[in-house]
């Protein structure tokens, strides 16, 4: 198992960061807020979880132990696979996940792309015993060197989670009085979702 991968960050997808260890580049799935704090050329340490299929070898990357326990506890709840469980910690932050679940907000969790009401309920129902009560943890701001990499990111955050581009822009354009000078681009993407959920 990796429990964590340190190295120079070689690249920064929409979707993915490549970490170069050792001469060789390790492809990490990430949040589009946890890329948000990566700059190409500088060293980085992220927490990983490595999910093992038949046909393949997928590495997550986090933003702190913290984000990755919530993206491997949620996923022993039946129905949750990887890409649910990176959903989840893309648009909640992990204290909202433990609020949601231990208060049985349902709504909260169907704001999710990927869970309806039932997945929520049974979500709530296998994890209200586990999941532990909201810690507290202050995740740092993800600061977008430029402005208007902010609206990029999370506009192709929410096409990753399957809004279509039309309605990604007008998300973004309805959240861009939040972002000020420093743009919290994990912020900005839970607050673009909820106004996707509202619509």
């Amino acid at each position: 198992m990796i429990a964590f991968v340190r190295g120079e960050v070689a690249a920064v997808t929409l979707n993915s960061a490549v970490l170069e260890v050792g001469g060789v580049g390790l492809e990490l799935m990430c949040t589009p807020g946890t890329l948000a704090t990566l700059r190409v050329g500088r060293s980085a340490t992220l927490p990983t979880s490595m999910v093992v299929r038949e046909d393949s070898l997928t590495i997550f990357g986090f933003l702190d132990d913290d984000e990755k326990q919530i993206f491997e506890i949620v996923q022993t709840a039946s129905g949750v696979g990887p890409k649910v469980a990176q959903a989840i910690v893309a648009v909640m932050s992990p204290d909202d996940v433990r609020r949601a679940i231990s208060t049985e907000d349902v709504k909260a969790l169907t704001r999710v792309p990927g869970i309806g009401q039932k997945g929520a309920q049974r979500i709530i129902l296998e994890l209200k015993d586990r999941i532990g009560p909201p810690v507290g943890v202050h995740h740092p701001a993800a600061v977008a060197a430029a402005v208007p990499a902010w609206r990029d990111q999370v506009q192709q955050g929410l096409i990753g989670l399957g809004w279509s581009a039309k309605e990604s822009e007008k998300a973004v354009d309805a959240v861009a009085p939040e972002a000020g000078d420093a743009p919290d681009v994990g912020a900005l993407l839970r607050a673009a979702l909820r106004t996707l959920s509202k619509a």
